[in-house]
């Protein structure tokens, strides 16, 4: 799980993440994220979504379901194809207390591959979407303050 405080309505938090345009600039460049879904890009609730991304040189393809959103509050995608056993990504928008917005990643997955997928976890998985998260937080501080 990932918590980001900004300092900006959470209207306008929700709004730019709600912009699938934008994950590529959440994306750390090592990844080479490339979204294959032709424009206009769908929004909110069953909207589907087809990537391209690159995981130590291997070049992957990923599509995930929006199957839950909430405007405002909480949306959230679940791998339909990609290199996870299973993916499920929640974001949650709250107001704080002083002004602002928490924001909220929690993400539920399971490698798969059997030995090799727990060895693959253990040496570079992890720490991999450890590096992506904290790439985020600083896109976010920069982007929002």
């Amino acid at each position: 799980m990932a918590v980001q405080d900004l300092p900006v309505p959470r209207e306008q938090v929700f709004a730019f993440f709600a912009d699938p345009a934008n994950l590529e600039r959440l994306t750390p460049p090592w990844l080479a994220f490339e979204i294959l879904t032709p424009p206009p890009l769908p929004r909110g609730e069953g909207a589907i979504f087809d990537y391209r991304i690159r995981v130590r040189g291997l070049p992957l393809r990923w599509r995930t379901l929006i199957d839950a959103y909430v405007p405002g509050s909480l949306f959230s995608d679940c791998q339909l194809r990609g290199p996870y056993a299973l993916w499920h990504h929640t974001h949650r928008f709250e107001d704080l207390p002083k002004g602002g917005t928490r924001m909220t990643d929690e993400v539920c997955y399971r490698v798969g591959w059997g030995l090799l997928g727990s060895l693959a976890h253990a040496l570079w998985i992890r720490r991999d979407l450890e590096r992506i998260f904290a790439y985020r937080r600083k896109v976010l501080a920069d982007r929002f303050g």
